[in-house]
C-alpha cells in the first residue's frame, strides 16, 4: 500500500493509497515536524502506522459446509398450503455465520430435475432448496457428487441453467468441453486474494455423463493437468473439494490419503472433503510453526433427513487465509470447525427440519427443544468431537496420516 498526499490549508494530510514515493514520505515527515509538538506527532505517527499496516493486510474468512441433501420427506416439510416451497426456517440460526464469511461454500447433492420431485436413489429437489441455501449466504455452490446424473443430462443442465439464474457461483460439471475451459477452474478473487477451486467426485452411481456434458472425476492426471492450468492464472492458493470415501465411515481410507498426499504436493493447500455423510478427522500440516495445509477428510451432512448415530448433523469448516502485501505469499492463518445439528421435529402436526448450531442459544430456538431432542444434539456433538478432534492433529509433511 502507498500513500497519497493531499492540501488542506495550512498543511498537509495524508491518505492511504496506491501511490509509492518515498521522497512524499520524508516531506510529510518534516513537515510534521515543523507544525506539531513531539507528543501529538508520536501519537499521530502511531495512529498512520496502524492505519497503513491494516489497510496493507488482505484477509478472506472461508467457510464451508457438507453434503446438502433433500430426501423426499424434507421436500414434503417445505411446502406450504400454496404449492410453493420454503427452506428459510431451516438456515435461519446459522445465517449470521454463513453470511458473515467472505466466501461461504456448500455441497449441493442433488439436482435441481424439475417435477416430480424426488427424494433417495434418484433426486430431484425444488429450486426453492437452492434460493434457501443462497439467501442462507452461500456464495459457490460444488457439484461434483454421485447424484449429479440422477435425473441424466436434463436434470444436469437444468441444476447449471437455474443456479446461473440466482447468480451463484458453482463448479465441479459442465455442460460441454468449451464450458469447462472458460470457467475451471473456478477463479474467485476476493478482498485481493485470488482463489482458485477445484472439484471432483469418485462416481456417479454407475450412471454414465451423457456427452456433451462433464462431470469432473477423480483422476489423477486429469487432477494434476488441472491444478497446472489453474498454476497459469495466478492464483494466491488452490483449494479442492472431494467428493470421495466410504459411506458411514468416520475415519479416511488409504485411497483418500493417497489423493490428499497427490493434491497438496502438487501445490493444494486446502482439502475440503464430503460424501461419508458423517464427520472424519481434519488434519494440519505445518512448518516453522505456520500452516502449510490443511485437510477436513470429510464435514458430514449439512442438512438431510439422516438420523441414525453421526449422520444427523456435520461440521461447519471455518478458515481464515492473509495476505500481508501484495508481494508475500498466502498465509493460513486459523483452519477451526464449529457443528451444527438436524433439529427433526413436529409442530401442528407437521414434520419440519432446522440446523442447530452448537453450542446453542437456547433462547432464539422456537419451539425450545425436548429433553429427548436436547439428549440426542449432546450425543452428536459428543461424538463429533471425539471423531474431529477437539485439537486439530499436527502432522509432518508431506504426509497426510492420522
Amino acid at each position: 500500500m502507498g500513500y497519497c498526499f493531499h492540501k488542506r490549508r495550512k498543511f498537509r494530510t495524508f491518505q492511504a493509497k496506491n501511490c509509492y514515493n518515498k521522497k512524499e514520505m520524508k516531506k510529510l515527515f518534516f513537515a510534521m515536524r515543523m507544525v506539531f509538538t513531539p507528543k501529538p506527532v508520536l501519537l499521530f505517527l502511531l495512529f498512520f502506522a496502524s492505519a497503513v499496516s491494516f489497510s496493507q493486510e488482505k484477509q478472506v474468512r472461508l467457510l464451508f459446509v457438507g453434503d446438502a441433501m433433500q430426501h423426499l420427506p424434507q421436500v414434503d416439510a417445505a411446502k406450504t398450503d400454496s404449492g410453493t416451497y420454503t427452506y428459510d426456517s431451516c438456515f435461519y440460526l446459522l445465517k449470521d455465520k454463513i453470511s458473515a464469511a467472505d466466501i461461504a461454500c456448500v455441497n449441493f447433492e442433488t439436482t435441481l430435475g424439475g417435477k416430480p420431485f424426488s427424494g433417495y436413489p434418484m433426486f430431484s429437489s425444488p429450486d426453492e432448496f437452492a434460493s434457501g441455501l443462497k439467501n442462507a449466504g452461500f456464495d459457490v455452490f460444488f457439484l461434483a457428487n454421485n447424484h449429479i446424473l440422477d435425473k441424466g443430462r436434463k436434470g444436469l443442465e437444468r441444476t447449471l441453467d437455474m443456479l446461473d439464474s440466482i447468480r451463484v457461483k458453482h463448479t465441479g460439471v459442465f455442460k460441454s468441453a468449451d464450458d469447462r475451459n472458460l470457467s475451471y477452474p473456478l477463479m474467485v478473487i476476493k478482498n485481493g486474494i485470488r482463489i482458485a477451486f477445484l472439484n471432483y467426485v469418485y462416481d456417479t452411481n454407475g450412471l454414465v455423463v451423457e456427452k456433451p456434458n462433464i462431470v469432473n472425476y477423480i483422476d489423477s492426471t486429469e487432477i494434476k493437468s488441472d491444478i497446472l492450468t489453474a498454476k497459469l492464472y495466478h492464483p494466491d492458493i488452490i483449494i479442492a473439494n472431494m467428493h470421495w470415501g466410504e459411506e458411514y465411515h468416520t475415519s479416511p481410507g488409504a485411497a483418500q490419503k493417497k489423493m490428499a498426499e497427490l493434491l497438496i504436493k502438487n501445490g493444494v493447500r486446502i482439502v475440503i472433503g464430503n460424501h461419508p455423510h458423517v464427520i472424519q478427522p481434519l488434519a494440519i500440516n505445518s512448518a516453522n510453526d505456520s500452516i502449510t495445509s490443511v485437510v477436513y477428510y470429510s464435514l458430514g451432512n449439512f442438512i438431510s433427513n439422516q438420523q441414525k448415530p453421526n449422520t444427523d448433523g456435520g461440521m461447519v469448516a471455518e478458515i481464515s487465509i492473509s495476505k500481508r502485501d501484495d508481494d508475500s505469499p498466502v498465509a493460513i492463518d486459523t483452519c477451526n470447525y464449529s457443528l451444527a445439528w438436524v433439529r427433526k421435529f413436529t409442530e401442528k402436526g407437521k414434520v419440519k427440519y432446522r440446523l442447530i448450531p452448537s453450542p446453542r442459544n437456547e433462547l432464539e430456538i422456537i419451539p425450545a427443544m425436548t429433553d429427548a431432542e436436547s439428549e440426542k444434539m449432546n450425543t452428536f456433538v459428543k461424538n463429533a468431537e471425539r471423531i474431529a478432534g477437539k485439537e486439530p492433529i499436527n502432522l509432518a509433511a508431506p504426509n497426510l496420516v492420522q
